[in-house]
């Protein structure tokens, strides 16, 4: 669902510089800023590089990029 909110300029403007360097849309990286901002608010404990890592695994287990950890 899309929908058109009102943002500071100071907030387009970042994102704009983020988004060059991270080869996102300014909205995508809005998005990305929420979801992890969402998940730190849900998850107070874990660190940004905590938070990151945990979901770029489970977008790696989404894709099939797994194997079965043996325990010796």
């Amino acid at each position: 669902m899309s929908m058109a909110v009102s943002l500071s300029d100071e907030i387009i403007q970042v994102a704009k510089i983020h988004s060059k360097v991270c080869n996102r849309s300014m909205a995508k990286q809005i998005e990305y800023w929420t979801k992890i901002g969402k998940m730190a608010e849900e998850n107070p404990d874990l660190t940004y590089e905590s938070i990151r890592g945990i979901a770029l695994s489970l977008e790696e287990k989404k894709a099939g990029f797994v194997e079965e950890y043996v325990f010796d």
